[in-house]
C-alpha cells in the first residue's frame, strides 16, 4: 500500500469479541503540516484521528464519524473524521501562548466532547461523551460503556512521526466464557508498548500479544487523508450565510474569498457566482 498507512479488523473465534488496529504516518503528517501544532496538540489530534478510524469500523453504512471537542483551555477546539472507506481529516485550534500543558484535560479545558454520526443518507445522529476520564482512551471508554452499553476498549499512542491504536469490543450474546476472554485480552493489550503499536505492522503486534488466542484478521485497508471540501459544499455554506450578508461583503470586498479550514483550499466566488447561487441566472 502506498501511504503504509493501514487499518485492520480482526476477531477472536467463538467470541462475541472483536478488535481494529490502525496505524497512521503520512496521513498523519498530511493533517499535522497543515498548521505550527506544538507537540503537545499534535499528539492529541493524532490519537482523536486514530480513534475515529478505529470508532469507523462501527458503521455499517456509508457515511462518516467524527469526534469533536470544544474548550475554554489552549485548544479551544478539536476534530477528527473518518468516513466508511477511511478518509480522514482533522484540526485542531490552538492558542501557542498558551499551550503549556501535555494532557487531554488540561488542553482542552472545561467544555463539551461528543461523536457524530452522519449517515451519506439518513439522519444524523450525535452522542456526548463524558470527560470524566484523564485521557481521550478513558472518556471514550467510558461512553460506550454508559450510552452505547458495549463494553469496549482502545489504546491510543502517538508521537511526532505517527500514530497509531488497537480497539477491544466485546458484543451482546456473550457467555461466562466471554467474561474471562475479555479480561484476558484486556491484560494482555494493557501491556504494549508505544514503540510496539507505532513502529511494527499488525499481525506482528496482535501475534506478540494474542498469540495464544485464535484470531481471524481481515483484510487490511489503506488510510489516507482526504479533504471532503468542494466548491459546491462551500457555495453551500454561502447559502447558509443569507443573500444579504453575501451581497454585503461583494459590495465591499469585490469577492467572496473561502478557505478550507483542513486543507486550505482556497476558493474565489464573484457576482456571477453568488447571482447564480440566489437566483438560479446571471444577472451581470
Amino acid at each position: 500500500m502506498a501511504s503504509g498507512d493501514q487499518f485492520q479488523r480482526f476477531l477472536f473465534e467463538d467470541s462475541q469479541v472483536r478488535g481494529a488496529w490502525v496505524r497512521l504516518n503520512k496521513s498523519y503528517d498530511d493533517i499535522g503540516s497543515q498548521a505550527p501544532y506544538p507537540d503537545s496538540v499534535r499528539r492529541m489530534l493524532g490519537e482523536s484521528l486514530v480513534a475515529s478510524v478505529l470508532m469507523s469500523s462501527t458503521l455499517k453504512f456509508e457515511g462518516s464519524l467524527s469526534l469533536q471537542a470544544q474548550g475554554d483551555g489552549p485548544v479551544s477546539t478539536l476534530m477528527a473524521e473518518c468516513t466508511h472507506d477511511r478518509y480522514i481529516r482533522g484540526i485542531a485550534r490552538f492558542d501557542e501562548h498558551a499551550v503549556t500543558e501535555e494532557s487531554l484535560q488540561a488542553l482542552l479545558g472545561e467544555g463539551r466532547m461528543a461523536i457524530t454520526i452522519t449517515p451519506d443518507k439518513g439522519n444524523r445522529y450525535q452522542g456526548v461523551v463524558p470527560r470524566e476520564e484523564p485521557d481521550l482512551a478513558g472518556c471514550l471508554q467510558d461512553y460506550f460503556e454508559r450510552s452505547e452499553q458495549i463494553p469496549t476498549s482502545f489504546f491510543l499512542f502517538a508521537d511526532e512521526n505517527g500514530s497509531a491504536g488497537l480497539m477491544l469490543q466485546r458484543l451482546p450474546g456473550n457467555t461466562e466464557q466471554d467474561d474471562d476472554l475479555w479480561n484476558r485480552l484486556n491484560h494482555l493489550a494493557s501491556t504494549v508498548e508505544a514503540e510496539e503499536m507505532l513502529t511494527l505492522d499488525s499481525e506482528t503486534v496482535l501475534h506478540r500479544l494474542f498469540h495464544e488466542e485464535t484470531v481471524r484478521l481481515f483484510d487490511p485497508e489503506e488510510v489516507a487523508f482526504r479533504c471532503s471540501c468542494s466548491r459546491e459544499r462551500t457555495l453551500n455554506a454561502l447559502e447558509a450565510i443569507g443573500k444579504d450578508e453575501c451581497y454585503d461583503i461583494l459590495d465591499e470586498q469585490g469577492s467572496i474569498e473561502m478557505d478550507c479550514q483542513f486543507c486550505h483550499q482556497h476558493y474565489r466566488f464573484d457576482r456571477n457566482d453568488i447571482d447564480h447561487l440566489f437566483t438560479g441566472h446571471t444577472l451581470h
